[in-house]
């Protein structure tokens, strides 16, 4: 190959790479606008799937087996240590409520959520459901203990 046929092919392979480059960057921006127009019920279940996809547990721990089946096997010391370990991150679930009590927990479900009126009044009508996911016991016992006061049965998971 002469020189200029090789200096040539250097030219075409980086126009390659700029070129795969800009539509790679391209097609990032267009799923990250996507994902912005979703509205939260679209990035919940998109959340979801992609923890599944990723093999992901809810608050983003491996599935032992998902991701990597050769590493965790069941005699491993690292898998049983994990078992022992003690809780930290909680969902909070409503059993049931007081029926008299149902608007005073609805303003209290929507000042320690972010949902608004219409999605937490379906929340609560809904019981027993949870309330809020991922929570550690010093940032869920004030809550509880307000929506116990109120009429509403509250446990933690």
């Amino acid at each position: 190959m002469s020189h200029r046929a090789a200096r040539c092919a250097r030219g075409f392979v980086n126009l390659t790479r700029a070129l795969s480059t800009e539509a790679r960057a391209q097609k990032v921006e267009r799923i990250a606008n996507e994902l912005l127009d979703l509205n939260r019920f679209e990035r919940h279940d998109f959340t979801v799937l992609w923890r599944l996809k990723m093999g992901l547990h809810r608050y983003g721990a491996p599935i032992a087996g998902a991701v990597a089946p050769s590493i965790a096997t069941a005699g491993s010391p690292g898998l049983e240590a994990g078992a022992v370990a003690e809780k930290t991150v909680f969902d909070m679930k409503l059993e049931k409520y007081e029926v008299a009590a149902k608007i005073k927990i609805i303003k209290e479900v929507r000042s320690f959520t972010d949902l608004g009126l219409k999605e937490a009044k379906e929340l609560v009508e809904k019981a027993p459901c949870v309330l809020k996911k991922g929570l550690t016991k010093e940032e869920a016992n004030p809550i509880m203990e307000k929506l116990k006061g109120l009429g509403a049965a509250v446990v933690l998971e």
